[in-house]
């Protein structure tokens, strides 16, 4: 997620979101719900129900559904469209001032109105409290909100920044009741209250339950009369086995690449259903630019010719990924495929060798590779080692992989330990900034060393200050071309999103899209 100082939790297979997909749900929420209750089971936990907050995919899942914000995503949608709000626009040209009007009859899910005095204090109170595992860093750009009355929110922005409504309508812009939430300190009790289509009745350790919001005003329309949510805690095989016995109705978040080939190639007795589609999430292998071997060009440039991605994700992923080849995945504008044109799909051993005779190295290169064993899912591992026996088969490196709890991992980057390490990104919204201003903009979330004073100075800023974003692809072609050239990261693999459900269950196309809302409204069981 964007510009923070921790990458999210990756699922186990390749991501979760289907790809863009002509839905419905334009409706009014029904008060109660309708239909029967549905149990989801996933690997991520929910760190957090408090918005300020809790800045991975379990508690996003969480906002989506238990918070408004100002304006969402619809099914299948990367356009953000009026939610809380009746209307949003920028009021200027310099897209620095942004005004929203807030529908009538708004309440929250305690009857408690909701106005724009709820909606400043939630953006302020994000900002104030600044929390490490929180939103707030998405919003650099903002310098102050105005509830000039109660139903008009007036923000103003710092510097111009076209992508603004985006990043609202994600969970980071989730509303909170000012009469429930302390403004300077985080919520602890488990507890949440918001103006979404659903409220939150318990949370533990093993489960959150849901029911439907009575006093729900926006564009969901609910088909189910509620929705379980059991944590399995990274143990796909608990979840599987779940979900095969008919104890959860969908496997979210945490099958295994094997368990999802495994389903799809059982006949039908077993009763799941695999529902597949495209994602943004995305995997890269990250360079220190200060370190005594990555540091130096030809050595990554070496890598880049002798990465095989194909085998990885035949071998690895068992086909529930797809190469890539751009720091922009395709599905969002402005994708090219500058690695691919750089450096070719099929491994060149001869190319590799060019270039790192041209650095002046003639010996074998020693180079440890860096994971993690669960934040971006167990195949993790298996993956680095995979790589570093095709960087060992051409002959150029000798290549090991060290793999450290996550805790370790992160503060051994952000101390600069590691030469060459793996990140995974799951983005805030679906547009090409969220791919780019948070790995290679000021104080760049890779801690990598890496700075472009184009990029920086130049192609960042003018690309968030554009309000037609396709008028965007030339700036953002430029930058994919600079990254291929200098090589602070080398992009591996974009997502397949996969989930499981007993063949009973509905709705689940339109739960998974690029923009990453998992959306309980439309889930229905037969």
């Amino acid at each position: 997620m964007n510009m923070r100082n921790q990458w999210p939790v990756l699922p186990v297979v390749a991501g979760l979101a289907s790809g863009l997909l002509t839905g419905c749900g334009t409706g009014s929420s029904d008060s109660g719900g309708t239909g029967s209750s549905v149990v989801m089971g996933m690997s991520d936990d929910v760190l957090a129900t408090d918005p300020a907050s809790g800045y991975d995919p379990g508690s996003w899942l969480l906002f989506d559904n238990v918070f408004q914000s100002l304006l969402s995503f619809p099914d299948g949608g990367t356009e953000p469209e009026p939610e809380a709000a009746k209307s949003c626009a920028f009021t200027d040209t310099s897209t620095k001032v942004y005004r929203c009007t807030l529908k009538d009859g708004l309440k929250f899910s305690n009857g408690d109105p909701l106005t724009s005095e709820d909606v400043k204090f939630s953006f302020d109170r994000m900002l104030k409290i600044n929390d490490a595992a929180g939103p707030a860093i998405m919003f650099p750009m903002l310098d102050k909100v105005e509830a000039p009355d109660a139903k008009t929110v007036v923000f103003r922005l710092k510097v111009p920044d076209a992508t603004f409504p985006s990043k609202i309508a994600s969970g980071a812009g989730s509303i909170v009741d000012h009469t429930q939430y302390d403004g300077n300190k985080l919520r602890k009790d488990g507890k949440a209250v918001g103006s979404g289509p659903y409220k939150l009745d318990s949370y533990g350790d093993d489960k959150a339950v849901f029911s439907v919001n009575g006093n729900y005003k926006g564009n969901a329309k609910t088909k189910n009369s509620g929705v379980t949510l059991q944590f399995f805690h990274g143990k796909p095989s608990a979840l599987k086995k779940a979900l095969l016995d008919g104890r959860i109705d969908i496997a979210y978040r945490g099958l295994s690449a094997g368990d999802i080939a495994g389903i799809e190639n059982a006949d039908n007795s077993s009763k799941a259903e695999v529902v597949e589609g495209s994602s943004a999430e995305v995997q890269h292998l990250v360079f220190n630019m200060k370190d005594p071997v990555a540091g130096k060009l030809g050595v990554r440039k070496a890598i880049a010719y002798l990465l095989d991605r194909d085998a990885l994700i035949k071998d690895v992923y068992q086909g529930t990924a797809t190469p890539l080849y751009s720091i922009i995945p395709a599905g969002i504008a402005g994708h090219n495929t500058a690695f691919f044109d750089t450096y070719g799909a099929s491994p060149s051993p001869a190319k590799a060798a060019a270039a790192l005779r041209n650095e002046g190295i003639t010996g074998k290169v020693k180079l440890t590779l860096w994971s993690t064993p669960s934040r971006y899912g167990p195949a993790t591992d298996q993956e680095l080692k995979a790589i570093a026996g095709q960087l060992n088969a051409s002959g150029l490196f000798d290549a090991d992989v060290k793999s450290v709890a996550f805790d370790q991992y992160e503060k051994d980057i952000a101390k600069g330990k590691y030469g060459v390490y793996v990140k995974g990104w799951v983005p805030d919204y679906p547009d090409a900034d969220n791919f780019t201003a948070p790995f290679f903009g000021r104080g760049n979330v890779l801690s990598n060393h890496y700075s472009n004073s184009t990029i920086t100075g130049t192609l960042i800023p003018r690309t968030a200050a554009e309000s037609d974003r396709a008028a965007t692809d030339n700036d953002y072609g430029r930058l994919q071309d600079i990254v291929a050239d200098q090589l602070p990261v080398l992009p591996v693999w974009q997502a397949k999103q996969y989930a499981v459900t007993r063949q009973n269950v509905y709705g689940l196309e339109y739960c998974l899209d690029a923009s990453t809302v998992f959306r309980f409204w439309e889930l229905s069981k037969g």
